[in-house]
């Protein structure tokens, strides 16, 4: 039986399990850990700062080392129910070195937390950070946001407009994000994150755009589903429809799982569009 599009359960279940192109995810995920370890180990840090009210609201924040700095925000993935900002801190060294800030976000999981909560979260958290600017080491309008697969799709949602006005920031950088939630619905990633039709509907991103913020690079892995091409594709389309031209990456012998070690690191295509993207 076909539950979307030609595709059957089956069928449909391959294309939004990412580790189905990626035989080596289970490595990194693992030099996540490790990395971000390391990160702590050799950076200035602030541990579980309180941006919102909730138990999981929490932020680590890498400050830069000069004021008046770049400040990338960065939203885990993890199919909205895996991961942690612990686990996030491995972009903080490349940003660092760059001449920038970092914060890895963490918010509530499912399926103890739904996606609309998650999203206030990211809002919060960023309105938090553009409101704590200078005691950041930034200004208000050097603050970037972005996230990998599900924290791609949970930043571009936060940038939407919606019942609560988002905190814009200077730039977006969306690896590998769905921003259609319908076909995630009807998939087994919905088991524990446990949508129905009209959440589905109200967290699509590209069903709410305009994004709050004048840039956005929207990046994805060469190795990848069908499905997830065709959601960047389809997002980046819309985006420019809406007037917003971003940069759009296709990266090549990067999939899912390990483009994000690129994020700052110069010499690489994201890397390299993501400093220029923040003026480093």
């Amino acid at each position: 039986m076909l539950v979307h599009g030609e595709m059957t359960q089956k069928e449909l279940d391959r294309e939004y399990s990412p580790s189905s192109c990626a035989p080596e995810f289970t490595a990194h995920l693992t030099r996540y850990a490790t990395d971000s370890d390391r990160a702590r180990e050799i950076l200035d840090h602030q541990l579980d700062v309180r941006y919102g009210p909730g138990a999981a609201e929490l932020l680590d924040f890498y400050p830069p080392r000069r004021p008046r700095s770049p400040l990338f925000v960065f939203v885990h993935g993890g199919h909205w129910q895996e991961m942690s900002k612990e686990d996030s801190a491995f972009p903080a060294r490349d940003l660092v070195e760059q001449g920038a800030g970092f914060i890895a976000v963490g918010y509530g999981l499912a399926p103890e937390h739904g996606i609309g909560s998650m999203v206030a979260s990211i809002r919060r958290a960023l309105r938090w950070t553009g409101s704590h600017a200078a005691d950041l080491g930034t200004r208000p309008d050097l603050i970037f946001a972005g996230g990998s697969s599900a924290g791609a799709h949970l930043v571009a949602m936060a940038l939407c407009a919606g019942t609560e006005e988002p905190r814009g920031v200077a730039g977006a950088v969306l690896l590998s994000g769905v921003y259609d939630l319908e076909p995630v619905r009807l998939s087994y990633v919905n088991d524990k994150v446990r949508m129905d039709g009209s959440a589905a509907a109200a967290y699509s991103p590209i069903r709410h755009l305009p994004l709050a913020t004048p840039k956005a690079i929207v990046a994805r892995g060469a190795a990848e589903t069908a499905e997830y091409a065709r959601q960047h594709v389809d997002f980046v389309n819309e985006l420019s429809r809406h007037g917003l031209q971003s940069v759009d990456l296709r990266v090549a012998g990067r999939d899912h799982f390990d483009l994000p070690f690129d994020l700052a690191c110069r010499g690489t295509a994201l890397g390299d569009a993501v400093l220029t993207h923040m003026g480093l």
